[in-house]
């Protein structure tokens, strides 16, 4: 598995300078989109009905990281993706969860209410999740005696806390101050913003998909499984986790999906900043893994929602 997956190394997906800038902007868009849905009342939910909120936090910042953690140390892939699927883990739910929450007829309410509050904690925990979790698994690599391939892979954590927070914080900020001072404006702009958001959003991916044809053509083969079992991972760690704490049934869906659906489109952009991760480093293997993450949980979303969808809620 190890020496096939190193071919990943040497992969450099066509991102060209003017594409960064356009997932940058791709992502504070759909963060401002999403943070007007998001009320005052969102936030009191954490004071109502705080066990769903509290489960829903916890299987997405240290539930799913700590899955992650053990797949990774049993599948024993390549440092680079192993690091990748880390990065992944660490990032907060992805920006089609509330749209996925309500196609499996699950709780919106509490699913923009994680939404919110995962996206304001992701300023800090997604650089403090990898640092922790990353750090650990060098750690575990190096003392294995494989060699000390990831010594000069240092996490610029001051710099991850800043990309982080320009590309949620500000944004999330800017559309909760439209939303508290500019209601009507809000209203007549949420629905458009949020269907161009996603529109936005799967425009993105097919078009990395068809600048970098050449590559998963070649390389779906070794990274389509693990995405697969990753990510099934997540779904079912959500699942689990609400199950363990008896959460009601709409709340299980939610929260599945809020811990299935993860940003992989914020992971790029973190791997793809030299100041964070130097680009003389071979990271190709954290590239593919979260460019695969992001179109494979469109995929399962849809597949998982409407599988919920078919069944009728009972208490």
């Amino acid at each position: 598995m190890k020496e096939a997956l190193e071919v990943l190394d040497n992969v450099r997906l066509n991102f060209s300078p003017s594409g960064l800038v356009a997932l940058n902007v791709t992502i504070a868009f759909i963060m401002f989109g999403v943070a007007l849905d998001i009320k005052i009342e969102h936030f009191k939910q954490l004071v109502m009905r705080p066990k769903s909120v509290i489960v829903g936090v916890i299987s997405q910042f240290v539930l799913l990281p700590a899955v992650t953690f053990l797949f990774v140390l049993l599948l024993n892939p390549t440092p680079t993706v192993a690091l990748g699927m880390l990065l992944i883990a660490s990032c907060p739910g992805g920006n089609i969860s509330n749209f996925m929450s309500a196609l499996a007829k699950g709780n919106l309410a509490l699913s923009v209410s994680l939404t919110a509050i995962a996206t304001l904690s992701a300023t800090f925990m997604t650089p403090i999740n990898f640092a922790f979790w990353g750090d650990l698994y060098i750690n575990f690599y190096n003392n294995q005696g494989a060699g000390d391939y990831l010594v000069p892979i240092k996490i610029d954590f001051l710099q991850m806390i800043q990309t982080v927070v320009v590309l949620l914080g500000i944004p999330v900020i800017l559309g909760l101050a439209a939303a508290q001072y500019l209601p009507k404006l809000t209203l007549k702009i949420k629905k458009p913003i949020r269907k161009l958001s996603i529109i936005i959003f799967i425009a993105f991916v097919v078009v990395m998909l068809n600048n970098n044809f050449e590559h998963f053509k070649n390389f779906i083969h070794l990274i389509f499984l693990i995405v697969l079992i990753h990510n099934a991972l997540a779904l079912l760690a959500g699942f689990s986790i609400s199950s363990v704490f008896r959460l009601p049934k709409i709340d299980k869906r939610t929260i599945t999906i809020e811990t299935g659906i993860q940003n992989s489109a914020l992971a790029l952009v973190l791997m793809f900043n030299p100041k964070i991760f130097p680009p003389e480093l071979e990271l190709g293997g954290m590239t593919i893994i979260a460019a695969w993450w992001g179109v494979w949980h469109i995929l399962s979303g849809f597949a998982v929602s409407s599988f919920m969808a078919r069944f009728k809620l009972t208490k």
